[in-house]
């Protein structure tokens, strides 16, 4: 069978301010402009400085009309946001657009970069400085800050909003995958996949991503007809209905998958049982986490399991 292409794609006090209540999650704010970048306005600040509990968070502030350098400084820094991989998440702040929270934070200038790290912000930058210097400089903190046992890391941003179209554009990050699943090298995609993912296991569109191109290398030229009619005279095999549930799930039929495998779960025991619940584990993975039909399987697996 020909398969297609997969793509899925704070200590400060702002209360006095105007304007909508902040989002519960930082990642569906306007502006977003990168993997590990948003853009700052009222709507969005508190939940990002909210986010430095867990990893750091790096605010630039800038102002075209005052210093075309500070907008140089915050675009080498959005470039270095994606090389670090999470290890800080930059808000870039036009202080021209935001002045509330120019002097909610008291800046005197810019370029200014804040290093914000559990709610504690510390001026880190004051002015712009070659890529290569702010390289090695953020190299330095973040060494730091993990030998204090600050460790944690962002979930990357969703894309950029493309204004024309309205749609989403692809992280660039996960283009070589795309582009391998496009001119049909399942294996290249599962490589570039796992690429994103031993960087940063935290990386759940990369996890998914990974799980869905195993699935694609797994059924590659199945026959479905004959995968069906296997599994239908051993219906406690694994591999024959595991092999099921996979062409389901890639035909769009999810919760047959689902059930299948919960069915499976329910009946066998030992490895068999392990074998079935772990698959289906990563049929979750490959949905997504968030997907309604995956929190009502859990619960059933959950069942079928105590």
């Amino acid at each position: 069978m020909t398969q297609q292409p997969f793509s899925r794609p704070g200590a400060i006090d702002l209360s006095g301010m105007s304007g909508r209540a902040a989002p519960t999650d930082a990642a569906g704010a306007p502006g977003v402009s990168g993997a590990y970048t948003i853009d700052i306005d009222q709507t969005n600040f508190q939940t990002v400085l909210e986010s430095s509990m867990t990893a750091a968070v790096l605010l630039a502030f800038y102002s075209s009309t005052r210093s075309p350098a500070s907008v140089q400084l915050a675009d080498d820094l959005q470039l270095l946001s994606n090389e670090f991989e999470g290890r800080f998440l930059l808000g870039r702040v036009d202080i021209e657009k935001n002045p509330e929270i120019a002097q909610a934070m008291q800046i005197p200038s810019v370029p200014l970069v804040v290093l914000v790290a559990q709610g504690r912000p510390v001026p880190l930058l004051e002015a712009a400085a070659p890529i290569e210097d702010l390289r090695a400089a953020l190299t330095q903190v973040l060494q730091q800050l993990t030998a204090g046992g600050f460790t944690g890391r962002h979930q990357p941003r969703s894309g950029e909003i493309d204004a024309e179209t309205g749609e989403e554009v692809l992280d660039p990050r996960y283009l070589p995958a795309q582009d391998a699943l496009e001119r049909g090298d399942i294996a290249a995609a599962v490589a570039e996949y796992q690429k994103l993912v031993d960087a940063n296991p935290t990386d759940t569109e990369a996890a998914a991503g990974l799980a869905m191109a195993r699935l694609l290398e797994r059924t590659d030229g199945v026959d479905l007809s004959e995968a069906r009619a296997a599994a239908a005279e051993a219906p406690d095999d694994v591999a024959a209905q595991t092999m099921v549930a996979d062409l389901d799930l890639l035909g769009g039929h999810v919760e047959d998958a689902f059930v299948r495998l919960i069915n499976l779960v329910a009946r066998t025991s030992e490895s068999d049982r392990d074998q079935a619940r772990t698959h289906l584990i990563g049929l979750f993975a490959a949905v997504g986490n968030e997907d309604s039909r995956v929190q009502k399987a859990r619960r059933d697996l959950a069942s079928a399991l105590f």
